[in-house]
């Protein structure tokens, strides 16, 4: 098993915990003398992981929002002056707050880029490869950093942020691309697009490599995606407010996603009590960054939700821990609609496994007084009673995979919208209905 650095991946778990302290304590240090956001906030005289633990407050997506209003773009959180900052980035917002803002130095986008090296180099990506990586290019921050990693490692990478989907299934077909970076719904349109070109991805492109990031994904999607493109998989993620790749799938054991424990000290929390759960166990991720200067981040309650594991039980040598099966879910993804609670991975488990069906969106609506689910499918030209049979089917498998009845209707082909970022799959309407 070769590493991008094996000393960092291989370090024994006792060498490893006392240079993360090491690097916490250094983090520590610079925030508390840097930051009127942190200075306020961290406790003097940490003396351990332990201690850091049991007494540093948990940091919110409200605590640092509130931050920014004092002085925006950035407020009171950052460790060093905004001005030494050689990148912007902020969230999407879409889930009806501000954005949060963020800014890189150089160092630190030294260091992002080479998370995403030692994910890259860990799914088999090597220096003589083609990327391309399938995203806007905007201000999200998203792929910015497979990007760059990419030319780092010494691959060549084909720019594809001003291309159409047609375009891009041309250019992996036709330059013999072996790795793609994209969100698990985009590759899906992407599929979906080169069935409309009558493209076999699987025998006319040559991916082998596909990093489908940024959203989570129902197992049969990963299959769908897999065989369409007769590539593996490989599952990776990272926050804006982290700044880099906090975890990478693991080729020697499907859905081990492996923690980038040199970057980051990961804890996982029961959500109610806040306390420690065990291997095993879900709970919610917090996570402390140990290598960014700029925007530093400690204890931030992600609202992740993961089952860890100890590395021991991942082949591949590494002596990181895992996530079984990645970011399960997130806490305020969770819907409870009569009684069942319902995630949009559910809800795209079951569609999904429809062959008819290229998109859809759902939506929680009140009805009469109940709450219920719509769901809306395109079916491309299926009409008539084929339609409505779908549509039957659908409800039928629903019901019996999650426990209620949805309203199933046929959207107009290509009238649902297509991303190359996360994908709002489940839009919760019944405040808007309760309202009139």
């Amino acid at each position: 098993m070769d590493y991008w650095n094996s000393t960092a991946e291989t370090m024994p778990r006792e060498r490893l915990e006392s240079w993360r302290w090491r690097r916490l304590s250094r983090a520590l240090d610079h925030a508390r003398r840097s930051s009127p956001f942190w200075n306020a906030r961290i406790p003097e005289g940490i003396t351990s992981l332990a201690d850091y633990t049991a007494r540093m407050p948990l940091l919110y997506k409200a605590d640092l929002l509130a931050a920014e209003e004092q002085a925006p773009p950035y407020g009171t959180w950052p460790s060093l002056d905004p001005s030494l900052g050689v990148r912007h980035h902020q969230t999407s917002g879409t889930s009806g707050n501000p954005p949060v803002r963020t800014f890189d130095t150089e160092r630190d986008w030294v260091w992002c880029v080479d998370t995403f090296c030692t994910a890259l180099y860990a799914n088999g990506v090597r220096p003589h490869h083609k990327g391309m990586v399938c995203f806007g290019y905007g201000l999200l921050a998203g792929f910015w950093g497979m990007h760059y990693a990419l030319e780092r490692m010494g691959c060549t990478v084909f720019p594809s942020g001003g291309l159409d989907s047609r375009t891009r299934v041309r250019l992996l077909v036709d330059q013999r691309i072996e790795v793609l970076g994209l969100t698990p719904s985009y590759a899906m349109r992407l599929i979906e697009t080169a069935r409309e070109m009558g493209v076999d991805l699987a025998r006319e492109a040559n991916v082998r490599i596909i990093l489908a990031g940024a959203e989570p994904r129902s197992d049969f999607t990963t299959r769908t995606i897999e065989e369409a493109f007769g590539a593996r998989v490989f599952n990776a993620a990272g926050t804006t407010e982290f700044g880099g790749v906090f975890m990478f799938e693991c080729p020697s054991r499907r859905n081990a996603c492996h923690i980038n424990e040199q970057s980051c000290f990961d804890e996982v929390l029961h959500p109610e009590t806040m306390q420690p759960v065990g291997y095993g166990e879900e709970g919610v991720r917090v996570t402390t960054g140990l290598s960014r200067e700029g925007i530093q981040l400690f204890r931030h309650w992600t609202e992740d939700v993961v089952v860890r594991r100890p590395h021991t039980e991942c082949g591949c040598g590494r002596t990181w821990d895992f996530y079984d099966g990645g970011i399960l879910r997130r806490v305020d993804d969770m819907r409870k609609i009569r009684g069942v609670s319902v995630t949009p991975v559910m809800i795209e488990d079951v569609v999904r496994s429809f062959d008819e069906v290229n998109e859809f969106q759902s939506s929680i609506r009140t009805v009469r007084g109940l709450d219920t689910v719509h769901v809306r499918v395109d079916a491309g030209e299926l009409a008539g009673p084929a339609a409505d049979a779908l549509c039957g089917r659908i409800a039928e498998e629903f019901k019996r995979e999650i426990g209620i009845r949805p309203v199933v209707e046929l959207a107009p082909a290509g009238s649902l919208p297509r991303s190359q970022w996360k994908a709002a799959r489940l839009h919760d309407e019944r405040v808007l209905v309760s309202h009139g």
